[in-house]
């Protein structure tokens, strides 16, 4: 018989596993690290730049969640250099599961940065979770990816920090986990150009951060 799944809200979460919740990109080490940080485009990049954020802040709101994808989310990703190499892949649409402390928990992730063979993940170093709707979306945002670092840490079994981004609508939040602790940044609105910019050097600091401290050695 399936175990039943449990819906939680980032509340119930810090409740059921003595989590401590900062926020704020100077409140953890790790959290300053990754985000103070800065990048530049080179020409190609920055005609990419320019083409996906032209007129963005009148379209975005139009946009439904595969538009977003497909539009946006998808050619920020590959400025950021989020790409597969040898060593890791980029799995979408995955589901994830563990029991925790003694609580079962279930979630499917909108795209994350593993270790695997074809189509099956190994070790999960990163989670990306993305909502369209900023208003009634279908669950917590911040809960769906804070459950999937906790599954994560018990699966990996590796004592090693946990990271992640949320996107809600034009709104883009990072997360780190470690232990029992774990911190969001600052927002970033991806239709001011200077966050986007900020963004993408984010995503590059966490592949800098990946291949030199996270990576397993026989990776």
């Amino acid at each position: 018989m399936a175990k039943k799944v449990k819906i939680y809200d980032e509340a119930e979460l810090i409740e059921m596993f003595g989590l401590e919740r900062l926020v704020g990109n100077q409140e953890h080490s790790l959290m300053k690290e990754w985000t103070v940080t800065s990048t530049t485009l080179n020409a190609g990049e920055q005609y990419w730049f320019d083409l996906i954020t032209k007129n963005l802040d009148q379209q975005i709101s139009g946009w439904n969640e595969e538009m977003l994808k497909m539009n946006f989310i998808s050619p920020v990703l590959l400025l950021g250099h989020i790409q597969e190499t040898k060593k890791y892949k980029t799995y979408y649409e995955s589901t994830i599961e563990a029991t925790v402390d003694g609580h079962f928990l279930k979630t499917k992730t909108d795209m994350m940065i593993a270790t695997g063979i074809l189509e099956r993940p190994k070790t999960p170093y990163f989670y990306f979770q993305e909502y369209k709707k900023v208003k009634e979306p279908k669950r917590d945002i911040t809960a769906q990816l804070l459950e999937a670092l906790l599954i994560s840490q018990e699966n990996n079994k590796n004592g090693k920090p946990q990271y992640g981004c949320t996107v809600t609508g034009k709104i883009w939040e990072f997360m780190i986990m470690e232990k029992k602790t774990y911190c969001i940044s600052k927002y970033y609105d991806c239709t001011e150009k200077d966050d986007l910019m900020q963004i993408i050097a984010i995503l590059r600091k966490f592949k800098e951060i990946l291949e030199t401290r996270l990576l397993d050695q026989e990776n």
